[in-house]
């Protein structure tokens, strides 16, 4: 029987203080092994090497390609603001956390692979930018299902190291990767159809590789970690009965546990500045600094060491002085060093006697912002993990991706705009360092509204509506 009572009836705990009281090391390799896998997609599809691809001049030159694509990227954040709650909460719901990040995985999969036929011509140019979105919004929805199972591998004790070791695999899994691009198809080790330059087949075999690499080592979690168990419920609800719900649980949790929508808020700002950091960072190491590909290779190899050991040591710091203190210095460091870029990445100067270059400045900055966005990203994760109610991880998480994605759009059209702004003024090709600008922007925003927000051990577990 549902009576009202019953149905606003609170949650015993959060997620997190009901799971289990031990971890399973097991489980959380086959965890962590998603993200090695999907850093496939994030390093080498999104970042160090298919968007610098696209990016380059057979599409069109630097400046128009940056535009295009992100502008494709600032939609495909609007489709997953919409929609990321709800696939949230129905996975919940059903049960099927785990089946629903199996369906978007492969369909992430399939995605990269059809970059295969991405060839480099202008015309080609949008299809290659929809396929990266398109991909974005299901890897994203992946996202949600596969955060949401971070309180059932962890404990409260150590779900900052946990989620800090999912961040570093990511990162490890992206040197791996990167290493046998580099080797088997930008600067192959030995003949091979695959190495063969001729309508960039190289590169466009890229895309397969990564299918495959993504999909792959995505396996040892569908196989090793259960799937969610929830009690079964009398109805399912319709699509728009869905949203309605998320209206009734939103407003529930402000008034329950206020300082969750806060960070909700808070924290969508700045994550989207990290996010525009990957994403931007190849293509503007290509077009601003003048890596070739090979470069950027490289430079993405240590950027995700350095990115690893941040992650890694912001877990081990969360777990002791709490995740907003982690969160606010990876920020501040971030700033920083996004800053330094911006302003003495033109040109060459001389620091106690040593000649720098703009790209000895790239690479100098372009380091220590590796070495932050790792920290602010596992601790950002776990900061939510241990305020999710008692089997509301998928439907919360899902608010984490809508509120993100909600203003996703903020960086990559900033950064779009920025260069736009500034082509009139500099020589042509020199506007994308301008970019760097609306990102710092981001960033700086997402550091002012998490500085009122309470830690997670200040703040209340929400009470929710059932239905």
């Amino acid at each position: 029987m549902n009576t009202a009572a019953q149905s606003e009836a609170p949650h015993p705990a959060s997620e997190l203080a009901s799971g289990p009281a031990v971890s399973n090391k097991g489980q959380i390799i086959a965890w962590a092994s998603w993200d090695w896998g999907s850093a496939a997609f994030n390093a080498v599809m999104t970042t160090f090497v298919f968007t610098v691809y696209l990016t380059s001049k057979a599409f069109g030159g630097g400046d128009k390609a940056s535009a295009t694509l992100g502008a494709a990227l600032a939609i495909a954040g609007v489709a997953i603001a919409v929609l990321a709650p709800v696939t949230g909460q129905r996975s919940d719901a059903g049960g099927r956390r785990k089946l629903w990040l199996g369906v978007n995985t492969i369909l992430v999969a399939i995605l990269t692979g059809l970059c295969f036929f991405v060839f480099p011509r202008p015309e080609f140019l949008l299809l290659g930018v929809c396929l990266i979105a398109l991909g974005n919004v299901f890897f994203e929805f992946a996202g949600v299902n596969y955060n949401a199972m971070l309180a059932q591998i962890s404990t409260p004790a150590n779900i900052g190291k946990v989620s800090g070791f999912g961040w570093g695999m990511g990162y490890l899994g992206g040197i791996v990767a990167l290493l046998v691009v580099l080797k088997l198809f930008v600067q192959p080790s030995f003949e091979w159809f695959g190495a063969s330059t001729q309508d960039s087949l190289n590169i466009r075999l890229v895309a397969v590789f990564s299918a495959l690499w993504l999909f792959i080592f995505a396996l040892p979690l569908l196989f090793a970690v259960p799937e969610f168990s929830v009690p079964k419920t009398d109805r399912r609800l319709g699509f728009f009965d869905s949203y309605r719900l998320l209206g009734r649980r939103i407003s529930a949790i402000y008034k329950t546990s206020p300082h969750t929508i806060y960070f909700l808020l808070s924290s969508a700002i700045f994550r989207d500045g990290l996010a525009a950091v990957f994403t931007f960072g190849g293509v503007i190491a290509a077009g601003t600094f003048g890596f070739e590909l090979t470069q950027v290779i490289f430079f993405a190899i240590f950027g995700n060491v350095v990115a690893a050991v941040g992650a890694m040591i912001g877990g081990f710091l969360d777990d002791r002085i709490g995740p907003k203190s982690v969160i606010v210095i990876s920020l501040i460091g971030l700033l920083i060093a996004g800053t330094s870029i911006l302003v003495l990445g033109n040109g060459d100067y001389v620091f106690f006697g040593a000649h720098w270059a703009g790209s000895t400045t790239f690479w100098v900055f372009g380091l220590f912002l590796c070495l932050f966005v790792g920290p602010a990203q596992a601790s950002s994760r776990a900061y939510l993990a241990r305020l999710a109610p008692e089997g509301e991880s998928g439907e919360l998480f899902g608010l984490y991706a809508t509120t993100g994605r909600a203003v996703s759009f903020l960086a990559p059209a900033l950064f779009t705009l920025c260069i736009t702004i500034a082509t009139p003024f500099v020589a042509a090709g020199a506007a994308q360092r301008w970019g760097i600008l609306g990102i710092m922007v981001v960033l700086l925003a997402g550091l002012l509204v998490i500085l009122p927000v309470k830690s997670p051990d200040k703040a209340d577990i929400a009470v929710v509506p059932v239905r």
